[in-house]
């Protein structure tokens, strides 16, 4: 026959594997020999809360009684026996004796025993585990043995005891005086004197120039011109030409000449290119009517750039068409104030 575990009730109750390797060696000496087991574990309630908590521990030389009453409440057998180190107890009842109505309880220190066992933990039931062979196996929940005061770690109850309750007393009310108060009246504020005039607001700043809203071309000598560097909202005559228009442009014309110099080139197709398309790019900026518009100019600008002097050449010539005013297009430009 094997060794078989027990498990109590909720993993409480256990039997040690020797013990059933003495009983399962005994039956098979003894043949069919009939024999009741009882086996159960003492803790220490250490909080005194009648219940098993993580501040119990085992607790080992506590004398533990069996009790079995008939159906008239009278004692027809009782057992003693005292907890191992490891705080359990193992009874056995040689027969068949009927444990049903038996109980297990703490019922004093043995040696060896600490201050936890000075009050007892209420009894329990035994309860019939298995039958077997003609061998029957009795479990115990867990039995408790109480110290004489909770220990200081132990949590506090979270019901707080109820305070006397005090009923506040209203003070009476005072009674009211006879008669109607007497009336007051405010005396009647004085006017105030009035107030002095603001001085005159300075006249407001000239408004800049608007975008024209009709067409306007403009040569390349108005730009040039101080009396119209107003008109010159979006460049900067300072601008750098490889920054404008772009890696192209700084590789003919170099990284260092300006708007402002690009407008005084003449005598080579390339200069007049120069003149004419910052002329054209000056004219998109100020009349939503030139025919370029400023992407347009950079982009022919480019075209121009990439192809032959030739080709650079038409592109000035249509750049100076544009910026003349074809079709009877004037310059819009007025003096700046």
């Amino acid at each position: 026959m094997g060794v078989l575990p027990l498990k109590g009730a909720g993993g409480r109750v256990s039997l040690l594997r020797p013990l059933l390797l003495m009983i399962n060696l005994e039956a098979a000496i003894d043949g069919t020999q009939a024999v009741a087991m009882v086996s159960g574990t003492v803790f220490c309630d250490q909080c005194k809360d009648g219940q098993r908590s993580l501040f119990d521990y085992p607790l080992p030389g506590i004398k533990v009684t069996i009790t079995c009453a008939d159906g008239e409440g009278q004692v027809t057998m009782s057992r003693e026996e005292t907890t191992n180190m490891f705080g359990n107890y193992f009874m056995r009842f040689d027969g068949t004796p009927d444990l049903s109505n038996c109980n297990a309880q703490v019922s004093g220190s043995g040696q060896g025993s600490n201050d936890c066992g000075a009050t007892a933990g209420p009894a329990q039931k035994l309860r019939l585990m298995f039958r077997m062979f003609g061998m029957e196996f009795f479990g115990v929940d867990s039995l408790l043995s109480e110290p004489a005061q909770p220990m200081s770690f132990c949590p506090r109850s979270a019901t707080p005891v109820p305070g006397p309750v005090i009923t506040p007393t209203r003070p009476s009310a005072p009674t009211a005086p006879t008669g109607s108060p007497p009336t007051f009246r405010l005396p009647p504020l004085p006017r105030l004197p009035p107030l002095p005039p603001l001085p005159p607001l300075p006249p407001l700043p000239p408004m800049p120039p608007s975008p024209f809203l009709e067409a306007s071309a403009c040569s390349h000598q108005y730009w040039i011109m101080p009396e119209y560097k107003c008109y010159w909202r979006v460049l900067n005559p300072e601008s750098k030409v490889a920054l404008i228009f772009g890696p192209l442009a700084a590789r003919r014309y170099g990284t260092d000449m300006t708007l402002w110099e690009g407008l005084q080139g003449r005598g080579d197709p390339y200069k007049t290119l120069m003149r004419e398309g910052t002329t054209a790019l000056l004219n998109s900026y100020n009349s939503l009517q030139f025919p370029y518009n400023s992407i347009g100019v950079v982009t022919h600008m480019n075209w121009a750039l990439m192809g032959s002097t030739r080709g650079a050449l038409i592109t000035a010539l249509r750049f100076i068409r544009a910026n003349s005013g074809s079709g009877g297009v004037t310059c819009k430009l007025t003096p700046c104030k």
